[in-house]
Order: structure tokens, then sequence, then C-alpha cells
């Protein structure tokens, strides 16, 4: 199979590009001019310069392969216009640069959890229930699959809803918490209880590698076709995950602080000034207290597990042992 993968340099994509090649796929990388190529360069990628938030060089990228894996995206943003230009609107130019060639490939998007919207403590979201994002970031996912929608006709596509991702090279989720935990203390943002679904990365690959094999592809008539939840399977309280980053870390059980939303809101703003005195861009902001306020961001697997044939691997306290382990290895499963 040729696969073209964009998002390529990311935390998922080097890990999903050394997957790929491992299984003896080809792989064409898209990538900017100014990206960091070093580690897709030692795996002997194929590269297609373009950028979707310009449109650039994508007509020529997508051109000759069968699968588009589209991991591309932002995460975070200082306005909603970032997010919707990086997540709708580039998402809306790849698919229309595919839907213009005689024989479309397929299209395989990373959406999020997000994009569906929080779920009810115990009733993990599914497929058929109608998407409630809360933040800008998950209607701007949203976004992306609509675009993917209105092209249906043309480009056969499935849109896959991770969770929270974590693994070896993550550079956000995980660098954020291990400062709290190190010094033995790990905030809660409201009072009551907390649920997540995760997704170790490679689980996460290995997800998104059936979906362009297997999986249906999006239909006008049913809304859920071609749509996938995924996780480990489990539902993890917050301070189920804490105790799990501790014993990873060797250290004793944390204390988990539970601070009032409001507090979670104006920390979320001060982030916000901070940042943009430094000119950089904060991972904690209001739109993700906005999703930390939520009291569950579970999903279930089944549709996936049946159509996919997708089940997890890697236990939460296996994945945090090999994210923190001092020297990761960089091979997938």
């Amino acid at each position: 199979m040729h696969i073209l993968l964009t998002g390529s340099t990311g935390f998922i994509g080097q890990r999903l590009a050394r997957r790929i090649v491992e299984r003896g796929d080809t792989l064409t990388a898209l990538v900017r001019r100014t990206s960091k190529r070093g580690v897709l360069e030692s795996l002997g990628v194929r590269f297609a310069v373009g950028d979707i938030l310009t449109g650039e060089g994508l007509a020529e990228a997508v051109k000759g392969v069968d699968c588009v894996l589209h991991l591309a995206g932002v995460t975070k943003s200082r306005d909603e216009e970032g997010y919707f230009q990086g997540n709708a609107e580039g998402t809306r130019r790849l698919v229309k640069a595919m839907a213009e060639l005689p024989t479309p490939p397929r299209l395989v998007y990373c959406s999020s959890l997000a994009a569906a919207g929080p779920s009810v403590p115990g009733r993990p979201r599914r497929e058929e229930e109608t998407p409630a994002p809360v933040s800008l970031y998950g209607r701007s996912k949203l976004g992306g699959e609509q675009a993917l929608r209105e092209f249906a006709h043309r480009v056969p596509s499935i849109v896959l809803r991770p969770p929270i991702v974590y693994g070896p090279g993550d550079q956000e989720f995980l660098p954020s918490m291990l400062p709290m935990a190190r010094m033995g203390v790990m905030l809660k943002s409201g009072f009551g209880p907390k649920h997540y679904s995760l997704i170790h990365v490679d689980d996460l690959c290995t997800a998104l590698l059936a979906a362009a094999e297997r999986g249906q592809t999006l239909r006008a008539d049913d809304p859920v076709a071609g749509v996938y939840m995924v996780s480990d399977g489990a539902e993890h309280r917050w301070e189920d995950f804490c105790l799990a980053l501790a014993q990873a870390m060797g250290r004793g059980k944390l204390a988990v602080v539970p601070i009032p939303d409001t507090v979670s809101y104006v920390v979320g703003l001060g982030s916000e000034l901070a940042a943009r005195v430094r000119g950089t861009i904060p991972i904690l902001n209001r739109d993700k207290v906005r999703e930390m306020a939520c009291p569950a961001w579970t999903c279930s697997t089944d549709r996936a597990t049946k159509e996919l044939g997708f089940t997890a691997a890697i236990s939460l306290a296996q994945g945090l042992a090999s994210a923190l382990a001092p020297n990761p290895g960089a091979r997938g499963r």
C-alpha cells in the first residue's frame, strides 16, 4: 500500500511512520518546507512538500497514493480562527484536492473525542450520539469531520475519534503532569468524580491502520457509518490515573487536590496572558479548562472492535512504564 501521511513530524505521526515502514508499505510524508525531517529521513520515507493551511502542494501530494492518513492539525491556538483554519479548513483543502482526482484514495481522519463531546458518568459516549463539543478545539475537529462529509460522495473517508493519547514521544499530556507528580501533588479541576478514556500511541497506530484497511466509509444516509471511537477499553478515574503514574515513577501515592472550576478558569486565563507576553501558545488555556470542567470523557469501543477488529493491547500501567522509561524505544509494536 502507498500511504500519504500528514502530521508526520508530530508525536503520533513519527510513531505511525515507523510502523508503516516496518510493515513494508510505501510511505510519503507531507511536510512543510521548514519541517524537521531527521527522524523521517532515517526511516527512508519519501517527502512531499505541502501545507494544509495554504493548500500548497496538496494536489500533487495526493496523486498516486492508495490511502491518506490525516493527522495534521492544531491542538492549541490563541484564538478560534487558529483552531478552525488548522482543523476544519485545512482538512477541507486536503479532501477537496483528493476529490479532484479521477479515482480518489481512501482517507482516514484522526479526529478527537473532543469533537463528539463529553460523556455522562457511567455511560461511555457512542458513535450514534449527536456530537456536542464544548471547546473551540472540539468544534474545529468536528468541522474537519463535516468537511469529509461534504466530499463523501467522491472520497471514501473514515473518522477515528481517540481520547487522550499518551506514550513515548508525548510532548504535551504527560509532560504537563510530571512537574506536579514530582512534587507529590496532582490537581483536579472540580470536586466531583472525573472519568477518562485513554489510549497508548501504539494502540492508536494499530487502530488507524485497521481503519485504512477495513473501515466502513462515511455515508450520507447513515450518520454513524465510518465513525469509530477507540480507547484502551477502560474507564479511568482521575485518582486511578494518578496512582498508576506514581507507580510508573516509582513513587508513593500522590495527593489529589481538587480546585474549584472558577480557579481553573483564572489559571487558564493567566497562562494565556503569560504566554502572550512570552510569544508562545500555552498548553493550559481557557478552552482546555472548559473540557476539564466536564465530569467524564469516556467512549465505547464496541463498534471499532466489531468492524475493525480493534482491541487495545497496552494497559495504562504498561503504557506509562514505556512512556517514562529512561530511553523509551522508538519502535512501535
